[in-house]
């Protein structure tokens, strides 16, 4: 299992929960209640998903696509570590992952 943490847009709520190698981090999130929408469930259509990753922890993923990065220029609120939790895959190598939800996330779910 992998630890995954998440981080409130205001900072004050973390929690921590596990996952398994190849699970997406936006399943993973919703699984958990986290404010992420996943609009176009991970074909890279829509921002719903974005999250800021630690600065710490950037480093350790995979460089984002192209096509990925012209989604993040649509996100609200994105910044230099900001990527689509639906083009994260949890693997052994992000263990301890820590993402924050950035303020600007709105739910229509209806959580």
């Amino acid at each position: 299992m992998i630890r995954v943490r998440f981080v409130s847009a205001d900072g004050l709520a973390v929690e921590e929960v596990e996952g398994a190698d190849g699970d997406s981090l936006l399943r993973l999130a919703q699984a958990h209640g986290q404010p992420l929408e996943g609009t176009c469930e991970g074909a890279m259509a829509c921002s719903t998903c974005h999250v800021i990753v630690a600065p710490e922890d950037f480093g350790r993923l995979p460089p984002a696509s192209e096509e990925e990065e012209d989604m993040l220029d649509l996100a609200a609120g994105a910044t230099r570590t900001s990527r689509l939790s639906c083009q994260i895959t949890l693997t052994s190598d992000l263990e301890g992952l820590t993402v924050r939800v950035p303020a600007e996330a709105r739910d229509m779910r209806g959580r």
